[in-house]
């Protein structure tokens, strides 16, 4: 098999969840650092995507106002990682299931990122349903951002040290 081009993309996958934002400010840092592009990915269908403005009771909007209502979430998101100067952003709204949207946008990127869990029904468990699809199905590596473990917007993260063989020690 040959192994897929990389393109030196960061892809995180979003739906709005206080988990995928955490996901998105960790991927948005990561880039960056590494001066990478970030392509942020949501998927979306009519029960899962925010209300369209001119949604009212006995009224489905057509899939344009659908779609115009993702990418303002997906807006307000971006607002809310607080994603640092100079990181080229790329927004997707993908009118498919998760895990097939951002397999097809994580295809030759060098990482995906996502949320431990989202809104699915998997909320309860400690790895929800697409991060587990995603974890055997992707072809680039995978980052599980679990709650709590992401900085907050704005905040340096700390420099994380690597333990690492003791320089005094001998093999052999």
């Amino acid at each position: 098999m040959d192994p897929t081009p990389r393109s030196g993309a960061v892809v995180v996958g979003v739906d709005g969840s206080a988990c995928a934002r955490e996901a998105l400010t960790w991927a948005a840092i990561l880039a960056a650092r590494a001066g990478m592009p970030l392509t942020v990915v949501r998927a979306w269908s009519i029960p899962t995507a925010p209300r369209p403005d001119c949604w009212e009771p006995g009224y489905v909007p057509p899939l344009a106002e659908y779609e115009r209502a993702v990418c303002r979430a997906i807006a307000d998101d971006l607002a809310a990682a607080g994603v640092p100067p100079g990181v080229h952003v790329d927004c997707r709204a993908e009118h498919r299931a998760p895990v097939d949207a951002l397999l097809a946008a994580a295809d030759g990127a060098d990482l995906l990122v996502v949320g431990a869990r989202g809104r699915g029904p998997s909320v309860g468990r400690s790895l929800g349903s697409v991060s587990s699809s995603l974890l055997k199905a992707a072809r680039c590596p995978v980052t599980v951002v679990r709650s709590g473990t992401a900085p907050r917007p704005g905040e340096r993260p700390e420099r994380v040290e690597v333990p690492g063989p003791d320089p005094g020690r001998r093999e052999g």
